[in-house]
């Protein structure tokens, strides 16, 4: 399972399979940020066009399936609509963020018995994260954990866009989370640079999603090596 994962904002169909295809053979994972411009804003791709139609599907399927793993991070008021059209396309895991629905824990339930998920088992075949804002309370994540493989803390105040600055309020919420789920996988999503991922991995985050700081560096694959420097050196 690979400590470092590129995250895409994506801005057309285009945008993604162009970024995918640079790291074909430089990451085994990949994280699309799906943002409907209701849960959070503004929308990201396909939702910014205006409707909620998903453009890649089981016949149409996203790009590299087989060399490269998805993760959609679901910022959508209502995922439980497109849920299954991007599992169809070929995702694999899922982040559902505590705050964006009332029915969120029926929506995890129903996918857990849908898509045949089973906790632990096949995580390479189907997993489930839950996501927590910086605002709220750890405790937020509780109901969730029965069918989530692992959390994401949000690292930014204001999420659904890159390049927001890390807030440390996160490392708080991180340590008082591990110290009572010492085996919760933990990722931490917002913030995350070659500055900021010793501090997180030094409070037990398992794994990180990094966003601008690779899309702005001037070498993509330098720069993942540079990260996975860090995530060696803190194994020593």
């Amino acid at each position: 399972m690979s400590a470092i994962v590129p995250a895409i904002l994506p801005t057309s169909r285009e945008d993604i399979e162009h970024k995918v295809s640079l790291l074909v053979g430089n990451a085994s994972m990949v994280q699309i940020d799906l943002v409907d411009g209701k849960f959070v804003g503004p929308a990201s791709w396909p939702y910014s066009e205006g409707d909620a139609a998903v453009k890649f599907d089981g016949d149409n399927p996203l790009p590299y399936l087989g060399r490269i793993q998805y993760e959609m991070d679901l910022m959508l008021s209502a995922p439980e609509d497109v849920v299954g059209d991007w599992i169809a396309a070929g995702a694999n895991k899922l982040i559902f963020h505590a705050e964006s629905s009332t029915t969120l824990l029926k929506t995890m339930e129903e996918v857990n018995t849908r898509y045949g998920h089973d906790k632990d088992f096949a995580p390479d075949l189907l997993s489930m994260g839950v996501a927590l804002n910086i605002e709220s309370d750890v405790t937020l994540l509780e109901p969730f954990l029965q069918y989530a493989d692992y959390v994401q803390f949000m690292g930014i105040a204001q999420i659904g866009k890159q390049g927001q600055p890390f807030d440390e309020r996160v490392l708080r919420k991180i340590s008082q989370f591990r110290s009572t789920h010492s085996d919760v996988l933990i990722q931490v999503d917002g913030g995350v640079s070659l500055e900021t991922a010793r501090a997180l991995l030094s409070i037990g985050v398992d794994r990180l999603v990094v966003g601008s700081a690779i899309w702005r560096s001037q070498n993509l694959k330098e720069t993942l090596e540079s990260f996975r420097d860090i995530v060696r050196e803190h194994n020593g």
